[in-house]
């Protein structure tokens, strides 16, 4: 049986101010109206024998996980929650323990969560190529065929053409196999450009495909530290801590962080000698920063990708993005201009891979900015902070239909709810009652309350916080629906 893992623990710095850490660009629908990790999760369909595939993602990212996976229908999925990033190799190793509990046979296909592909019929092809190799115990990596000299890829130099692939000659082509010579790091432009000409290079995809039990036998004699680690954050795992995440696993906590952080380039595929590579022209792009997100959406006759309410007057080749407010250019050639509701990034297109030297500078302000936008979600539905000022805070709440807030109660803030849109459920105290648009109600400090969308519609409503202390920390949850903690979550606090 195939079964794809899905690696979606990435955080998409490079692609700043619209990814963050807790909503990064694999969830963000860029290209279209489904998000990247939508995309990858599509491009499986129709490949043969798949089972149901597994997840890797930060625990953290959970409930975008879980919405979009409804939106696509797909209630088969197992969700590994990491409590902490281990790169690629652990969350692998763990995928592999989970599906040989499924099938001893079972082929792993290893896929990241925010790449593109274009032609699905040419990345099929090279499936069927390499998994005949993995079948028998290779382990597959899939190499892009450059269409330029890039630097901002690591590259892998191919070796001799092998003959029992699907099928082998001499072009180069999707259903070529061949031994790899080497795995090599990210190129100056001069080495770039030497690679290219060759036509013995490709770029790393990190995309594999290998038998779990191969994988986990290579893993145990390079590094066994790591699949050792991931035993134990498996079978130390917290099962079923919600009855509504029955198929999500958050592995154990102490044991996970144990393990060394190493990717499968560096733990297996450098070492082993049962590497091989299938070249790959499949439209695929990494879509790593703005330049090649730029590449890959529509453009007007000035070669101008625009995105909202924008206005331009004698810009040409630039990518430019209006989240929530008017935004007007003049003059400019080769930029990148992305406003969002508390940051605007102006760089030149060709700079954009130091907007994650810029996002390193913000974490270490310890800047909101880099964590969080003004809407936080929640997995039962948003909030989005309209302003703030000494001893009061305004909010705007969406919750989904069917959904509810924790029962909570605040020890330093009291609060005002005012419903514009759909019907409420409060319970406040001893009492529960219904409120519908252009009703209110005041929650007193100290008063336990919960607020619940019973209708089909979302609930909009307007909280109005007044107190001495306004932090999202100040909450003592009693009872959640969505698996956590009873109280003092802070960073997961609904309001």
């Amino acid at each position: 049986m195939l079964i794809p893992v899905i690696l979606s623990g990435g955080s998409g710095t490079r692609l700043w101010p619209l990814s963050r850490e807790t909503y990064p660009k694999q969830f963000l629908p860029l290209l279209g109206k489904r998000s990247l990790f939508q995309l990858t999760l599509d491009r499986l369909n129709g490949l043969p024998e798949r089972g149901a595939p597994i997840l890797v993602c930060n625990d953290q990212h959970r409930f975008l996980v879980a919405e979009q996976l409804r939106l696509l229908g797909l209630n088969d999925a197992t969700v590994l929650l990491e409590p902490v990033g281990r790169n690629t190799a652990p969350a692998t190793a763990c995928a592999a323990l989970t599906a040989l509990e499924r099938d001893p046979d079972a082929l792993l296909l290893v896929l990241p969560a925010d790449h593109l592909i274009r032609d699905l019929a040419a990345l099929h092809r090279a499936l069927v190529a390499g998994r005949q190799a993995a079948e028998q115990g290779r382990l597959v990596t899939f190499g892009i065929v450059p269409t330029r000299p890039e630097t901002g890829f690591g590259y892998i130099q191919r070796g001799p053409l092998l003959q029992n692939g699907s099928e082998s000659d001499s072009t180069g082509s999707q259903q070529s196999l061949y031994a790899i010579q080497a795995f090599v790091e990210k190129p100056d432009l001069k080495t770039a450009q030497g690679y290219w000409e060759s036509g013995d290079y490709y770029w790393n995809s990190g995309m594999f495909l290998f038998r779990a039990d191969r994988f986990l036998q290579e893993l145990q004699h390079h590094a066994p530290a790591i699949r050792e680690a991931c035993q134990r954050a498996l079978a130390q795992a917290d099962l079923g801590f919600s009855k509504r995440d029955k198929n999500f696993i958050l592995l154990d906590a102490e044991a996970f962080t144990a393990s060394p952080s190493d990717s499968i380039d560096y733990s297996i595929m450098e070492k082993t000698r049962d590497a091989v590579v299938v070249p790959l022209q499949a439209g695929w792009n990494d879509v790593g920063n703005w330049s090649s997100l730029w590449e890959e959406s529509e453009q007007d006759g000035a070669g101008n990708a625009v995105s909202g309410d924008v206005l331009l007057q004698r810009v040409t080749h630039s990518f430019i993005r209006s989240e929530s407010r008017l935004v007007a250019a003049i003059g400019l050639d080769n930029h990148v201009i992305i406003e969002t509701a508390d940051a605007v990034l102006v760089a030149d297109k060709r700079e954009v891979q130091d907007v994650k030297t810029l996002v390193k500078q913000l974490q270490q302000m310890d800047r909101s900015e880099a964590v969080t936008h003004r809407v936080v979600y929640r997995p039962w539905g948003s909030y989005e902070c309209v302003e703030r000022a000494h001893r009061f805070q305004v909010k705007r709440i969406l919750v989904n239909p069917g959904a509810k807030l924790s029962l909570q109660f605040h020890h330093h803030r009291a609060e005002h709810w005012i419903v514009v849109k759909g019907t409420a459920r409060v319970t406040k105290g001893d009492e529960q009652f219904l409120l519908s648009e252009d009703q209110s109600t005041y929650i007193p400090l100290g008063v336990t309350h919960r607020l619940e969308n019973p209708g089909k519609i979302p609930l909009e409503i307007i909280e109005v916080q007044s107190g001495s202390y306004l932090a999202e920390d100040d909450i003592v949850r009693f009872e959640d629906s969505y698996g956590r903690v009873p109280s003092g979550e802070g960073s997961d606090a609904p309001t």
